[in-house]
C-alpha cells in the first residue's frame, strides 16, 4: 500500500526543518533580539475618585416629577390638605402713575423712571468729575436752579453738576440731601410709647 501524498510532504518538511534548525538556519549574526515581558498588572480597584476626579457628585433626580405630582404640591389634595388659589388683597394703585402695585412696594413704573433719571446723573458725573473716587459731596443743578447765596459755607467743598435740562416734577430736590438732623451725643435712651 502506498503511503498518501500529504504525508509524505508532510515528513519531508519535518525533515527540512530539522536539518535548518541544527546547521543554525536562518544565521544568527541576522537575528533581531526580541525580548517579550508580559505586563502582569494587578486588576484595578474600583474607585469613585477616577469617576469623579476634583470634581463633586450631585444628588439629581432620576426621573421627572409627573403632572399630578407637581400639581399636588402646588395646590394640595382636597382630601389632606389643601391649598387654594387666593385672590390678592395687598395691591393697590400707584397715585403717581396709575400703575398698579403691592402694598409696602415700591410701583415698579415709578421706580424705572427715577432709575433712568439717575442714570443720567451718574453718566453726567463720570463724564465731568472722571471715574475715580470722589471724596467731596457731589450737588445735581437743574436748568433754572441757582446755587443759593445764603449759605455759601454748606456749599463749601462740594462738586456741583449741572445737568442740561428741567428737573422732573416727581424728582425731588430732597432725594439728593443727606439728612439735616444732628447725631445726638447723648448716651441715656428715654422709654418711648409706654402703656
Amino acid at each position: 500500500m502506498l503511503p498518501r501524498i500529504s504525508t509524505v510532504v508532510n515528513i519531508l518538511r519535518n525533515i527540512e526543518k530539522c536539518i535548518l534548525s541544527s546547521l543554525g538556519h536562518p544565521p544568527n549574526e541576522l537575528a533581531l533580539a526580541y525580548i517579550y515581558e508580559p505586563r502582569v498588572s494587578a486588576p484595578k480597584k474600583f474607585s469613585i475618585r477616577d469617576i469623579v476626579g476634583d470634581g463633586i457628585l450631585l444628588a439629581v433626580p432620576k426621573f421627572r416629577r409627573t403632572v399630578e405630582k407637581r400639581l399636588k404640591r402646588k395646590f394640595g389634595n382636597p382630601d389632606y390638605v389643601w391649598k387654594p388659589l387666593v385672590p390678592q388683597t395687598n395691591i393697590k394703585v400707584c397715585r403717581d402713575c396709575g400703575h398698579h402695585h403691592e402694598i409696602g412696594r415700591l410701583c415698579e413704573h415709578c421706580y424705572k423712571k427715577i432709575q433712568e433719571e439717575t442714570k443720567l446723573i451718574q453718566d453726567q458725573i463720570k463724564q465731568k468729575l472722571g471715574v475715580g473716587p470722589i471724596t467731596e459731596d457731589v450737588v445735581v443743578l437743574y436748568e433754572g436752579e441757582n446755587l443759593p447765596e445764603k449759605a455759601k459755607e454748606f456749599w463749601n467743598g462740594k462738586r456741583v453738576i449741572e445737568m442740561k435740562k428741567e428737573r422732573p416734577q416727581w424728582f425731588s430736590k430732597n432725594l439728593l440731601q443727606k439728612s439735616t438732623q444732628q447725631p445726638s451725643n447723648s448716651t441715656d435712651v428715654k422709654p418711648t410709647d409706654l402703656a
